[in-house]
């Protein structure tokens, strides 16, 4: 064999690193089929080393990796529970991610503009498909939000819940949880936004230029109608910090 030919040698990290996604792999697969369940304990440490034929040090790496995913809860002087992955599950994990986003330069913008992207689509859909339960639910949520006006905060959680009414349509759980993890991630900036019962007004009257362009039936006009809302709350975001 020639020099060239030599296999190269694997570095210890290399393997370490091996063996921890072969745990993880092993683990993971368990959860996803059903033979660990939720709720279930892990097995022990010790158990996984003599099973696995890898070291401590990676039995307990590989939990770490687990744990970050949302499959397992570590518990401090506990054996990991099993925690069988769910939309919210997965929303949380990626808000770890997301998070990291908010604090870069034009993150924020960015995630809004996925939002945008989303609700557009979404009171789309309200214009074409919405049923009866759909509206009453809307005009419920559009009552309450302009009941609201003199109390921002009260307001503000009107409006989310007014916005949150569209993600519920398509009935598909993955969704509301989208909006739950949007209203997370941007929670932190849009509640330190000055908020007045003029702007409130504004806002509402918005809403409800939505919500007509859907009880006529106009998939365009809904959108216009959000596209244009969304933007001049974006600029009402903008006018207020100098971070984004």
């Amino acid at each position: 064999m020639s020099e060239n030919q030599r296999p190269k040698p694997v570095s210890d990290a290399t393997a370490r690193d091996s063996a921890v996604d072969r745990v993880v792999a092993d683990i993971e697969g368990k959860i996803l089929s059903g033979a660990l369940k939720d709720g279930d304990s892990l097995p022990a440490e010790r158990s996984i080393v003599e099973a696995m034929g890898v070291s401590r040090p990676v039995a307990r790496e590989a939990i770490k990796v687990l744990s970050s995913k949302g499959l397992v809860e570590a518990i401090p002087r506990h054996r990991p529970i099993v925690r069988r992955p769910n939309v919210t599950t997965v929303m949380d994990v990626l808000g770890g991610l997301v998070g990291h986003l908010t604090g870069r330069p034009g993150g924020i913008r960015q995630i809004f503009d996925i939002r945008i992207f989303l609700e557009a689509g979404l009171v789309r859909m309200a214009a074409t498909s919405a049923t009866k339960h759909d509206i009453t639910r809307l005009k419920e949520r559009l009552a309450e939000n302009e009941a609201s006006i003199s109390d921002s905060l009260l307001f503000y959680e009107t409006d989310n819940a007014f916005h949150g009414a569209f993600y519920e349509i398509p009935g598909n759980p993955i969704f509301p949880e989208v909006h739950r993890a949007f209203n997370e991630w941007l929670d932190a900036k849009w509640r330190q936004m000055p908020r007045l019962p003029d702007r409130n007004r504004q806002n509402f009257e918005d809403h409800k230029a939505i919500l007509d362009a859907v009880l006529e039936r106009d998939p365009d006009k809904a959108e216009a109608a959000l596209r244009n809302h969304l933007e001049k709350a974006w600029r009402q975001v903008e006018s207020t910090f100098n971070d984004l």
